[in-house]
């Protein structure tokens, strides 16, 4: 794997990627310290989700996007599956405040790198459109080759 060659960021850019990281970890970590399979299993959910999106790799930094999406939407999940289930105590709310703030400042960093909701759906579908061509691509090239 090639390191990415990534353009100068500003120090807004740098700070605002810095408190993502930090809170995606904060969030993991409570949940982490909460045991059970499920709270594990969303502890290392974030995890991952933190590292892919410091992660110094082309896959990561082309697709980087898709991760502040995905985790926008896993973070929307993890409230949604608290706000049904439960427990309600006081860490539960601390975790779903920083899930909160989680997912406004991956929303401003989405609008500020890709710009906003016309132009994510753009990046999917070419996103989509590239992936189908190579799809039929190969699948219409003969046996053998």
């Amino acid at each position: 794997m090639s390191l990415a060659i990534s353009r100068p960021r500003s120090a807004a850019t740098i700070a605002l990627r810095v408190a993502i990281v930090g809170l995606t970890l904060a969030t993991g970590y409570i949940h982490f310290t909460l045991g059970g399979l499920l709270f594990l299993a969303n502890a290392a959910g974030y995890a991952t989700l933190a590292a892919a999106m410091v992660a110094p790799i082309a896959l990561a930094s082309d697709f980087r996007w898709l991760v502040r999406l995905a985790l926008m939407g896993y973070a929307a999940t993890t409230i949604t599956a608290w706000a049904i289930m439960g427990p309600y105590f006081t860490l539960a709310y601390v975790a779903k405040g920083i899930e909160v703030a989680l997912i406004v400042l991956l929303a401003v960093e989405t609008y500020r790198e890709v710009g906003g909701p016309v132009a994510v759906a753009r990046r999917i579908g070419s996103q989509v459109s590239t992936i189908t061509s190579r799809l039929v691509g190969r699948r219409s090239q003969p046996a053998g080759i």
